[in-house]
C-alpha cells in the first residue's frame, strides 16, 4: 500500500461518541484504518453499519477498551500486548498488522514516567516499519528512540475545557508521514487525529537491496 490513511479517536466511553458518530466519521474521511480508545460494546455494531473488519479488546476490569476498524480484511487478527499497569487501570495495547507494517493502538496511563515506559514496551514489540497512535496522555517530548512524533501539533483535548493539550499522538518508525491534521471534535472530549502514512516512500529512498 503506497499510502495509508489512519484516524485515531478517544470516544469518551459510555457518555461520548456513539456508533452513529463513529460511522459518520468513517464515511466522511474514508480511512484505511480507524483506531478507537475508550470503546464500549455499543460500538461493536460498527461493522454491521459499514461492513469491513472490526476488533475490540476490553481493558481488564473495565467496560471500555481499544478497537480497530478497517474497510478491508486485516492480514491477521489484531493482537493484545499487556503494558505496565497504572494505579487504577490495567493497560493493554492493540497491535494491527497492515501487511507491510504494524500499527499499535494505545491508551496510556496519566503518569508521565509510566506512560513513557509503556510506550517503550510497545515500541519493543513492533517491527522496524511501524506506527503508534492513540491517546498517550503525554505532555511534552516522548523520548522514544527510533520513532518520530509526526502527529499534528494542534491540541486534541482541553483539560477542564480550559487548558489545551496535545494528548493524541502518532509516532512512526520506517515510515513517512505525508500529512497530519486534527479533525472536528464531535461527540467526544477528544478531537480525532488523522494521518496519511507512506511505506513505499521510505523503502524507495533506501535504494535497492
Amino acid at each position: 500500500m503506497a499510502e495509508c490513511t489512519i484516524i485515531s479517536w478517544n470516544l469518551l466511553h459510555s457518555i461520548g461518541a456513539r456508533v452513529d458518530n463513529v460511522a459518520a466519521l468513517a464515511q466522511r474521511h474514508q480511512p484505511d484504518l480507524l483506531l478507537m480508545q475508550e470503546v464500549t460494546a455499543e460500538i461493536d455494531h460498527l461493522a454491521e453499519r459499514l461492513g469491513g473488519h472490526y476488533a475490540r479488546i476490553a481493558l481488564p476490569g473495565r467496560v471500555h477498551g481499544l478497537a480497530a476498524w478497517s474497510p478491508k480484511a486485516l492480514h491477521s487478527p489484531s493482537a493484545s500486548l499487556t503494558l505496565q499497569r497504572g494505579l487504577i487501570v490495567r493497560r493493554v495495547c492493540q497491535i494491527v498488522d497492515m501487511g507491510g507494517f504494524s500499527v499499535a493502538n494505545v491508551h496510556l496511563s496519566h503518569g508521565q514516567m509510566l506512560n513513557r515506559r509503556q510506550l517503550r514496551r510497545v515500541s519493543a514489540a513492533l517491527p522496524q516499519h511501524s506506527a503508534i497512535l492513540g491517546d498517550c496522555n503525554m505532555v511534552g517530548a516522548s523520548f522514544l528512540p527510533g520513532f518520530s512524533d509526526v502527529g499534528s501539533r494542534h491540541a486534541t483535548h482541553r483539560m477542564s475545557n480550559l487548558i489545551p493539550l496535545r494528548l493524541d499522538r502518532c509516532f512512526i518508525r520506517g515510515l513517512h508521514c505525508l500529512s497530519a491534521e486534527v479533525l472536528e471534535q464531535g461527540a467526544s472530549d477528544h478531537r480525532p487525529l488523522k494521518v496519511v502514512l507512506s511505506e513505499q516512500a521510505v523503502r524507495a529512498s533506501s535504494g535497492p537491496t
